[in-house]
């Protein structure tokens, strides 16, 4: 609807990690553009680590509750970023949302790695769902242009 900021969710496996951070950035990054949410397939409590990692870029998401994805389904979103494989193929049909993308992101939970590294991967993998929220802000500014100019 005219004037309304567009509605992202961002949709994994376990809401406890890669969406709770997706939803972080992008609050951060553009609190003004979007409304933004996150659920799981399976959700489970917020990770400790994922909530230490954010901080140390200046963001907290300890207060995010894990959500589960059949309380978005009625929801109207102008996007649905799932972000990892199994969100993707496990993922309902959102009949509401002509927007639906997929990123590849590893699950740093289940990443094979010794126990003194995990924050390592954690921060590895915080980067890289900055960098996709990033390019997602640059691609939605982009498509708005382009829908103005046609206008």
């Amino acid at each position: 609807m005219k004037g309304q900021k567009p509605r992202v969710l961002f949709l994994s496996t376990g809401d406890a990690t890669r969406s709770p951070v997706a939803e972080g950035f992008l609050r951060s990054l553009t609190s003004d553009r979007f409304e933004v949410a996150s659920a799981g397939v399976e959700p489970g409590a917020l990770n400790p680590l994922a909530s230490e990692v954010m901080k140390e870029a200046g963001i907290d998401i300890s207060g995010q509750q894990p959500q589960r994805i059949a309380q978005s389904l009625r929801e109207r979103f102008g996007y649905v970023l799932a972000i990892c494989d199994t969100a993707r193929e496990r993922s309902p049909i959102f009949p509401f949302t002509l927007n639906f993308r997929h990123w590849s992101i590893v699950d740093p939970n289940t990443a094979v790695c010794l126990p003194d590294r995990g924050t390592e991967v954690f921060r590895r993998v915080r980067d890289e769902i900055k960098n996709k929220v990033k390019q997602f802000i640059i691609d939605t500014a982009e498509i708005k242009t382009r829908e103005l100019s046609i206008a």
